[in-house]
């Protein structure tokens, strides 16, 4: 039973080592209130009461891996400014290793900063560059890397579209990592997934897969098995795994299609739920459960978060929790 699996998972103490590979940023947030307009502009005032920063992009997978007890790698590039620096101790105050992380001198470390009067997205600034690392930089990311995966049990590849995944470091990381046997999940981004040819999963949500299949809108199971085999056959990945927000998640390969319906009874925020998922499929692959095991386990995670309002992240507790809580609603809904 999947529940004794967690508790002796529990009693083992074990802590898999994961190494996540993507595109680095700060989250930002100003808030505060606003109650007239600018005399100088028609735009609102904002007074702001508080300032706070956290880790955006792959650092929100980092984040959930931690929480549930792996030991974390990132890799990854940033500029040299002063977000670097910031980020790289925020990375630290996580006990996470940042031996990976290249510097690119013609890059701005990303950050998006968002002004919020009450719960309200006034306006969002973006500070980025999202070209493709030089040919030297790229063979430097590589050259660290290579060290990190021979040691890692699992690696994800957390790509936002920043530049970092260009096809070219996208096939030679999945090449490396192939040749020391690990498997690489990811987290895609953009209209061609065949920079993602040899991955062991590739998870995306119904409209990502839907753009890179260049199928219509995804409607129906029909439609989305019809994109999955356009992509399963393009990139040779073992699984799909698709997540359908409110409605769960889908696991497909060539010969298999399971649904796996979500667990929450209510939805309150599904911000960072697909960081969840992949980082709980990735953990508990790395302890050695099955790919409808570590699915079946992510849904729980997801149930756990979007119940909350903000990304938020969760542990293996709170998974038992849920899992014997929705055990408990299925016998009180049979009698």
């Amino acid at each position: 039973m999947l529940i004794d699996k967690l508790n002796h998972i529990k009693q083992m103490d074990t802590k898999p080592s994961v190494l996540v590979i993507g595109d680095l940023m700060i989250d930002r947030y100003i808030t505060g209130n606003s109650t007239r307009l600018s005399p100088e502009a028609p735009v609102p005032i904002v007074n702001v009461k508080h300032e706070s920063e956290t880790l955006g992009g792959a650092g929100n997978v980092v984040q959930n891996l931690v929480s549930l007890g792996a030991t974390v790698t990132i890799g990854g590039a940033l500029g040299n400014d002063l977000a670097a620096n910031q980020l790289i101790e925020m990375l630290n105050d996580e006990a996470i290793t940042t031996d990976c992380i290249v510097t690119d001198h013609l890059r701005y470390t990303t950050t998006k900063t968002r002004v919020m009067v009450g719960s309200h997205q006034l306006v969002r600034f973006d500070r980025e560059h999202s070209h493709p690392l030089s040919e030297s930089l790229e063979n430097n990311l590589v050259d660290k890397l290579t060290g990190c995966m021979e040691q890692a049990e699992m690696i994800v590849f957390s790509d936002y579209n920043k530049g970092l995944f260009s096809p070219s470091l996208t096939q030679r990381l999945i090449a490396e990592a192939t040749k020391f046997g690990k498997k690489v999940i990811i987290d895609p981004k953009g209209n061609d997934y065949r920079k993602y040819k040899g991955a062991y999963i590739i998870k995306p949500n119904r409209h990502e897969l839907a753009v890179a299949a260049n199928t219509n809108p995804i409607t129906s199971m029909d439609g989305l098995k019809t994109a999955a085999d356009v992509i399963l056959k393009q990139t040779g990945a073992k699984y799909l795994v698709v997540t359908l927000s409110e409605e769960g998640m889908v696991i497909l390969s060539e010969n298999s299609f399971v649904t796996l319906p979500v667990k929450a009874t209510e939805v309150f925020d599904v911000t960072g739920a697909g960081d969840t998922v992949l980082a709980t499929i990735t953990y508990f692959l790395a302890l050695g459960l099955s790919i409808d095991e570590a699915c079946e386990l992510a849904n729980h995670a997801a149930a756990i978060v979007i119940r909350q309002i903000g990304g938020a992240k969760t542990t293996v507790d709170e998974i038992i929790r849920d899992i014997n809580e929705n055990y408990k609603r299925e016998l009180t809904t049979i009698n």
